[in-house]
């Protein structure tokens, strides 16, 4: 019998893996405490027991971070910001975590962490100073244990297991945590800090935000496995949360901080969720996604549902969601005037301190920017 006559008899095997195959996974588990639907379940591993005012306390958080969210917006588009990155959909993710933190926590966030900023008492005019380009950050990190918005992706998580390092080091019981989403898990900063903070069992959380879209890319294009199943490879474990339930949210970050304290190493946390708006005011998301997709994220509301749980267990009441609404017109009302009242950005700021003794170039693109703003100036007279 001939080699080729043996190679026919058996089904032939292609040398390439299609692409579209993805290895064999476990299925995702997603822990959620409370449903779309407003209805709450039980967990085996996770379990929180609030009182009705620390859940409307919960819904006053996302219900303000929400307004001041639409505010900034809306300055954006009028001219008073030069961009924004909404948090609009990832209330829950951000509000729920951030409620986890002591205040001897240590918070390494990206530039959309808005509800993180609320809940650690960063003031929301500070944040928009360095949207609108008066400053670099307007809030001291050392005040609120909340480090200045970082706009590389992914550096952050660096930043944060090497001051986690120097927490273990110090003998404090505090953790730190750093923010990131779906698109900055493909950074190698990323991958970095997972290898050094499980080498070093830094007490550190890695809150993943996966809110669907690294920009227009989906998720799919940035990995063939579940993002929290990553930790397995770097030997610290991972969880999937529903990125839209604030009570799962808390309390999965409560419990990986706690494991973080008591010297057991990192955590990997997916909070599993969906950004409703643009990437940033500059993005259009309807040239790389479908309305239909959004319309199924709306149902699953991180607000609306616990509003919908308050109702039904009677914890809340028409005069504190009537109160409620008062203090978010408030909020806004507070950061239109503070914005308005904010100097405009010096233009020519970004042309010092490139080099300490001057530069010939840089002098000649000075004067060409001096004299293209003046034209502004011409015209309008």
């Amino acid at each position: 019998m001939t080699v080729e006559s043996t190679a026919a008899r058996k089904p032939r095997r292609s040398k390439r893996v299609s692409a579209a195959k993805k290895p064999q996974s476990s299925e995702p588990q997603l822990v959620q405490l409370l449903t779309p639907g407003g209805e709450r379940v039980q967990h085996p591993e996770y379990e929180i027991d609030l009182t009705p005012d620390e859940l409307r306390g919960l819904l006053r958080d996302m219900v303000l971070t929400r307004r001041f969210d639409a505010e900034a917006t809306a300055l954006q588009r009028q001219g008073e910001l030069g961009l924004w990155a909404s948090l609009l959909g990832q209330e829950a993710a951000q509000i729920g975590s951030g409620r986890a933190l002591r205040d001897d926590d240590y918070v390494f966030p990206t530039y959309r962490e808005h509800g993180v900023a609320w809940c650690r008492g960063v003031d929301p005019t500070n944040l928009l100073g360095m949207f609108r380009g008066v400053n670099h950050g307007g809030w001291d990190p050392t005040t609120n244990n909340f480090h200045l918005y970082t706009i590389v992706i992914g550096s952050q998580t660096l930043h944060a297991t090497g001051y986690a390092m120097g927490v273990a080091k110090d003998g404090a019981d505090s953790a730190v945590i750093a923010y990131f989403g779906d698109g900055a898990s493909s950074q190698g900063d990323v991958a970095e800090a997972f290898t050094f903070s499980a080498v070093y069992n830094a007490p550190v959380v890695f809150f993943c935000q996966n809110n669907q879209w690294a920009i227009s890319e989906p998720t799919e294009r940035q990995t063939r496995v579940p993002l929290y199943q990553r930790a397995q490879g770097f030997g610290f474990p991972g969880v999937r949360v529903d990125g839209n339930d604030v009570l799962a949210c808390l309390a999965v970050t409560r419990s990986a901080l706690e494991r973080a304290r008591r010297g057991e190493g990192p955590t990997l946390v997916e909070a599993f969720t969906y950004r409703m708006g643009a990437h940033t005011t500059s993005d259009d998301p309807t040239k790389y996604r479908h309305d239909d997709e959004r319309a199924a994220w709306e149902a699953k509301d991180p607000i609306l549902r616990l509003r919908t749980y308050l109702e039904r267990e009677g914890h809340a009441d028409e005069a504190f969601f009537g109160a409620l609404d008062e203090e978010s017109d408030a909020l806004a009302r507070r950061v239109r005037e503070a914005v308005r009242a904010m100097p405009d950005p010096d233009r020519m700021a970004i042309f010092e301190n490139v080099y300490a003794d001057g530069h010939a170039l840089v002098d000649e693109e000075r004067a060409q920017f001096a004299t293209y703003q003046a034209s502004f100036a011409e015209e309008g007279n």
